[in-house]
């Protein structure tokens, strides 16, 4: 056993492990050996089975992650007026001609309305499967000024300032507000009711005349193209071709990267989809109506 020891002793020793005995010091017995602490790392000039036969190991050198571009990080800009923390408010005009005082909306099985009385509004949702998980981050709307149509747009930075969108919504609404949307009926209206509810606010949604373009568009069209989405409809009947435009399920991913101490960049992009958004809504129901 003592030889087998001392071979093992010369081999640590011409590896470099070990650092020879002095002249004079005293040998430790084998049942006294402890294991060195630390071990550096071994010679190129020794042979690869005797490193493995000693429980050597080459060091693992690990590529450092790449780091954010200065430019991205920095790019936090959130468009409009923070008029709560962490709510920001967009407001902009668009100039329209030609819009008829009242709007006939029996296509949509409903009555005729004064043009002043439409709100369209559109959300911009962490998800697209709906349920109490899923939340409203932008909320958009857009309704009939005498200079054209204004577009109004809600977004959160924070998850606290849910609440006071919530409440800047409601106040948008008057008691004779007619609701305009597209698949609003099925998705947005059933969400935000949620959203008011999980936030202990009354919901100003239930009981309102909602005019959902979904529904006389597929009965208008419905076997034509190839789908009845909005991109489709008002790129078929109203001419509306989007450049740079950010797809709708990307707007989850764009919000979340935000929060996380991404670019803002992306979710502009969500704030411009969601203003083009509006405009067909609008542009669609004058369609409709004529």
């Amino acid at each position: 056993m003592s030889a087998t020891l001392e071979r093992l002793r010369e081999l640590r020793q011409q590896a470099g492990t070990v650092a020879p005995p002095a002249p004079n010091a005293v040998r430790v017995r084998p049942c006294d050996a402890v294991a060195v602490d630390a071990v550096r790392a071994p010679r190129s000039e020794v042979p690869e089975h005797i490193r493995r036969l000693l429980g050597l190991r080459e060091r693992l050198r690990l590529p450092r992650p790449a780091p954010t571009p200065p430019s991205l990080a920095s790019d936090r800009h959130v468009p409009g007026e923070e008029i709560e923390a962490g709510l920001h408010y967009v407001e902009q005009l668009t100039p329209w001609r030609d819009v008829p005082a009242t709007i006939d909306a029996s296509f949509g099985k409903l009555g005729t309305f004064a043009r002043g009385q439409l709100l369209h509004f559109d959300t911009e949702t962490t998800g697209l499967a709906g349920g109490t998980g899923t939340r409203a981050f932008m909320i958009g709307a857009a309704d009939w000024q005498p200079e054209g149509l204004r577009l109004r747009q809600l977004t959160i930075t924070t998850l606290t300032a849910e609440a006071a969108m919530l409440r800047h919504f409601a106040g948008w609404l008057a008691p004779d507000t007619v609701l305009v949307s597209y698949n609003g009926k099925c998705y947005d209206a059933p969400l935000l009711n949620t959203r008011y509810r999980l936030a202990r606010l009354p919901s100003p949604l239930p009981g309102r005349p909602h005019l959902d373009l979904l529904h006389p568009s597929r009965r208008r069209w419905k076997g034509r193209w190839e789908n009845c989405r909005l991109g489709t409809v008002e790129r078929q009947v109203l001419g509306v071709v989007r450049e740079d435009d950010l797809p709708g399920s990307e707007a989850p991913r764009a919000w979340l990267d935000y929060l996380r101490g991404g670019s803002a960049r992306d979710l502009r992009r969500v704030a411009d989809h969601n203003a083009q958004d509006l405009r067909s809504l609008a542009a669609l129901c004058l369609h409709l109506a004529t």
